[in-house]
């Protein structure tokens, strides 16, 4: 089971996810055809079921763990490693508020070889529902807000390369050493995440 790529269908990447009405007599299909994928796939780490041709409000994360990502990209990853999968299904998520700055050159499953240098918040605070309709609400500080905004943004039709600062072309060996002197990096923990987003932009524009 494969993706679908900009080279495949972009126009379907860029289009906006529906969402879930419960009950959805659809839903365990489509988490069981996310979970196939992520059986087969190693190097993904979050998913929006629109990649897969599902356009529903869907998001799966498989690995936020940036000790581990870290681990892998150093030729470090252990047995357990391998068959990590937090399983975490997220339907309908909302973002509530963002917080903080952070910096990372992203990768994407569907967009190919393009590498993008994206700055995201450090915390947000969501709102899902569960497989069954249950609401809840949860923060997200790190990495993980990282990963998750990112797959946000597919769900709204945005790729990372539509507001990446930089966008370079790699295969995935060259993505493995060039982010072992290029990481995730936190510009600032705290702070209105718009109001630093905007600040950062001046500053490269004025010291340009």
């Amino acid at each position: 089971m494969k993706t679908i790529t900009i080279a495949d269908n972009e126009t379907f990447l860029r289009t906006k996810s529906k969402e879930v009405v419960f009950p959805d007599d659809d839903l365990e299909r489509d988490i069981k055809v996310l979970e196939a994928y992520f059986k087969e796939s190693d190097i993904t780490l979050a998913l929006a079921s629109v990649q897969l041709g599902i356009l529903k409000r869907i998001i799966y994360i498989k690995n936020s763990n940036l000790d581990l990502i870290n681990r892998k990209n150093n030729d470090l990853e252990t047995e357990d490693d391998k068959e990590y999968n937090e399983k975490r299904i997220l339907i309908n998520p909302v973002i509530i508020s963002k917080e903080g700055l952070t910096d990372y050159w992203e990768a994407c499953a569907s967009c190919l070889d393009n590498i993008g240098h994206v700055k995201r918040p450090y915390k947000i605070n969501l709102e899902y529902q569960d497989l069954e309709g249950v609401k809840h609400k949860d923060v997200y500080e790190g990495f993980e807000a990282t990963v998750l905004s990112h797959e946000m943004d597919h769900l709204d039709g945005i790729l990372h390369m539509d507001i990446a600062d930089e966008v370079l072309n790699m295969t995935r060996e060259e993505r493995k050493e060039f982010r072992k002197t290029h990481g995730y990096n936190v510009i600032s923990e705290v702070g209105d995440y718009e109001e630093l987003l905007n600040n950062s932009k001046k500053y490269v524009k004025s010291k340009n």
